[in-house]
């Protein structure tokens, strides 16, 4: 079975394959597909939104199932005003390379100490123009964990604040423990479980 997955971030994409593999499910992601690829503009007031969006313009443009996530990040004990939310990539004045991300939060927690922070996530599946599904319930989001002020040497394309997540129940670096381990602060195992459940 093939299933497109709405998104360009190849980092992303990678995970995404490896948690479906063993259930026979042959993932694409939008540079696999030929001809134009639509942009987004991502315009929602809501993770759901935004995720409703690609997931329409991407099925309308390809005619196979696809489905989008969208993510956002929410920083403990900060002002409403002040959460990333849905605009984690989107900082007012600074550079959005993966760099710029990274130096951008990691200046956060040098300035108000270690935060506490969790990935929410949202989901839209086109099973079929007459089959949507979608989901932003709580199930969907990442594990609880910290981002500190000096990144770690290690660095992955498309993840920027990898570099400087720490686990909490550890107070290790993700990139210090076992392969894997950073798949719970994503969520996106249990994104494979909705898929399931949605028929896929």
């Amino acid at each position: 079975m093939e299933l497109l997955y709405g998104t360009s971030n190849k980092g992303k994409l990678l995970l995404m394959k490896r948690i479906l593999k063993p259930l026979g499910i042959k993932l694409k992601g939008l540079e696999d597909m030929t001809g134009p690829i639509p942009k987004v503009e991502e315009t929602g007031n809501s993770l759901l939104e935004n995720a409703r969006l690609k997931a329409d313009m991407y099925f309308n443009a390809f005619h196979m199932p696809v489905f989008s996530c969208d993510s956002g990040l929410y920083l403990e004990g900060f002002p409403k005003e002040l959460q990333p939310g849905i605009h984690v990539r989107r900082i007012p004045g600074r550079d959005h390379t993966d760099e710029g991300l990274t130096a951008y939060y990691s200046g956060l927690a040098r300035q108000f100490g270690d935060l506490k922070a969790q990935y929410r996530n949202a989901v839209c599946f086109y099973k079929s123009k007459s089959e949507i599904y979608e989901c932003e319930d709580p199930s969907l989001w990442g594990k609880p964990f910290l981002l500190t002020s000096q990144p770690h040497p290690r660095s992955q394309p498309g993840f920027p604040l990898d570099r400087i997540s720490i686990q909490i129940s550890s107070r290790k670096y993700y990139y210090d423990l076992p392969e894997n381990a950073q798949d719970e602060v994503a969520g996106m195992e249990e994104l494979g479980k909705f898929l399931i459940k949605a028929g896929f």
